[in-house]
């Protein structure tokens, strides 16, 4: 994964300023090195790719702004060794960062049109780490579970009790949960004494549609 030369400028002062935003993880930053972020959205807005916000990518979704997928897989603190699941494949350049930091990825996106792209385009670029699948992201991916980790990338009315269900001992998960407005992420931990639950940052995403989240996009 190359980005072009003349995107090499805009690329490294993106993360000079993830880095200023206080992310340490060496590894996330590396990532957002090497996964060519501006292949990911539309033609359209390629110019904006190394901007700090959320673009447009058609079917009413947005690939979220880059310093919120940089503290998601910070706040994981993966090490190369994890079963990721990852809820909303979107453009797919968190699928591609996790294929860098995790043993193996598996991701789920309802929308049909993106799910296509997306697998496509990481087929090209030579990532093999990642299985997909094309359905109800709400109620996990049982069949491969339970993960090490797993990250959702759009508001939820409530905690999906399926994903909390697939969590491995001592596996996270990274939730946000409020109205279609705003919400807060809430990182769910496994441990040995239960199920541990805290908040942490302020988030607004896209609604977590299907049967364990809004059950479409106008109505709850």
């Amino acid at each position: 994964m190359t980005p072009g030369p003349d995107l090499r400028g805009p690329r490294r002062r993106l993360i000079e300023a993830l880095a200023a935003q206080g992310v340490r993880d060496l590894a996330v930053l590396e990532a957002f090195d090497a996964v060519p972020r501006h292949l990911f959205v539309p033609t359209g807005v390629r110019h904006r790719a190394y901007e700090d916000a959320p673009l447009p990518i058609g079917s009413g979704q947005t690939i979220s702004q880059p310093y919120v997928h940089a503290l998601y897989l910070q706040l994981l603190q993966l090490r190369g060794t994890e079963r990721v699941l990852e809820i909303g494949t979107g453009s797919g350049f968190q699928t591609a960062l996790l294929a860098r930091l995790a043993a193996q990825v598996f991701t789920v996106e309802r929308v049909r049109a993106l799910h296509e792209s997306s697998r496509r385009l990481l087929d090209e670029l030579g990532v093999r780490n990642v299985s997909y699948l094309c359905g109800d992201g709400t109620i996990g991916w049982r069949e491969y579970g339970p993960y090490d980790a797993i990250l959702v990338g759009a508001g939820a009315p409530a905690m999906p009790m399926p994903l909390i269900d697939q969590l491995a001992p001592n596996g996270r998960l990274l939730v946000p949960v409020g109205d279609r407005e705003k919400q807060a992420l809430w990182m769910v931990t496994r441990t040995p004494a239960g199920i541990r639950q805290e908040a942490v940052a302020d988030m607004r995403f896209v609604p977590l549609v299907g049967s364990h989240g809004w059950l479409e996009t106008g109505t709850g």
